[in-house]
């Protein structure tokens, strides 16, 4: 993938891609449809709403049968992202799928979870799975534990990345703003990872509560930091840098 504004490439060219993804694993499609539902209007639109327009018109050319949809969706994923980069790149195009289970999928729990697990492997479930943490808090929160000490630094990653209560680009979720309780299992489970790139998220995470939760947010970091590991040293560090920057006394101390 050349360098272009990442917009750009939701266009026609990535709905023949799709396409003929789908076609080559026997998908009977409209292609000519297809293609130029697409080219009909997104480049109109900004980089969300290309996303948004090409994920409609999967929903429109293919079967209104989600579990027979998604199923078909799923086998064009190809390999695996092995790396911890690349979700914008290599696999950029796998969005329109994401925001397919996001908009589609919300009636049939079970399948979209598998469905986000697998997109998460090759590009990133953290918007989609935002929905169902609305609708089923509870359910959505179970498997996301699971997820937090799953072999695939992905899976894991977006146990944590998925419940950022503000995170960047995506609808504010109210539920652990007001309450972050419920998220902080998941968080303990990734404490010391391995993966910069989960550590990353766990940091942000923490950032996030630190904005509407402090004291619990503290709370956390507090019982943390005795015997830390050099990772779970990073997280810290890392998800106290607003802080540190500001000279908070109690965060000063607490990565001497």
């Amino acid at each position: 993938m050349a360098f272009k504004q990442l917009k750009l490439w939701f266009d026609a060219d990535l709905a023949n891609l799709l396409a003929d993804k789908l076609m080559e694993q026997g998908v009977a499609l409209d292609k000519s449809s297809f293609v130029q539902t697409v080219a009909g209007k997104v480049d109109d639109l900004e980089l969300k709403d290309r996303v948004e327009w090409i994920a409609d018109a999967l929903k429109a050319h293919l079967s209104s049968d989600y579990p027979t949809a998604i199923s078909q969706l799923i086998k064009i994923l190809g390999p695996e992202n092995e790396k911890e980069t690349g979700m914008f790149k290599e696999y950029y195009w796998v969005m329109p799928i994401a925001k397919y289970v996001e908009k589609y999928g919300l009636m049939d729990f079970d399948l979209s979870m598998n469905a986000v697990q697998e997109i998460t492997k090759r590009n990133t479930g953290e918007y989609t799975i935002r929905p169902y943490l609305e609708t089923y808090p509870e359910r959505t929160l179970k498997i996301m534990e699971t997820w937090s000490v799953d072999k695939n630094k992905h899976v894991r990653r977006l146990s944590s990345e998925g419940v950022r209560p503000r995170l960047p680009w995506a609808t504010k979720l109210d539920i652990f703003i007001k309450d972050p309780a419920p998220i902080l299992p998941i968080l303990e489970n990734l404490k010391d990872d391995t993966s910069k790139y989960v550590q990353t998220s766990v940091a942000n995470c923490i950032n996030d509560i630190l904005k509407d939760n402090p004291e619990t947010a503290k709370a956390l970091v507090a019982a943390w930091a005795p015997n830390a590991t050099k990772e779970r040293k990073w997280i810290i560090k890392h998800a106290l840098r607003n802080l540190v920057k500001a000279k908070d006394v109690w965060a000063l101390g607490i990565i001497k």
